[in-house]
């Protein structure tokens, strides 16, 4: 079974999402890394983009697929992970160690339409 972190987001798409007042780190599932296989390059946006909600900000390529990275939430860019340009294969390490971008959030009430480790853990039994 795959790993859930209490006191997160989820999102069905299978991103995760870590609050901090209106900022918020965004990253992939243990559930998204293993079912993708190994990662082998990340498609990053630019610090200064800005989403909305459901806009696909990003890209996660492996041995076996390449999948959109949805925002579950509108925001700005204000950091993204470096590290992931050399190293992608941190995302299958510990994906909820290594983020992929750091947003400032639009509109914090998007956060209620995500899902919480319960409601996510139900979704991908």
């Amino acid at each position: 079974m795959s790993k859930v972190v209490e006191g997160l987001y989820y999102a069905k798409t299978h991103e995760w999402l870590k609050v901090e007042g209106d900022v918020a780190l965004i990253g992939i599932t243990d559930y998204a890394q293993d079912s993708l296989g190994d990662v082998v390059f990340v498609d990053l946006p630019s610090v200064g983009d800005s989403f909305d909600k459901e806009d696909s900000f990003g890209a996660v390529e492996s041995v076996k697929a390449a999948s959109d990275l949805m925002m579950p939430v509108g925001g700005e860019v204000i950091e993204v992970n470096e590290e992931l340009n050399d190293a992608p294969e941190l995302l299958n390490e510990d994906p909820y160690a290594n983020f992929i971008i750091k947003i400032k959030v639009n509109d914090l009430d998007e956060l209620n339409d995500l899902l919480d480790a319960k409601a996510y853990e139900e979704l991908t039994k």
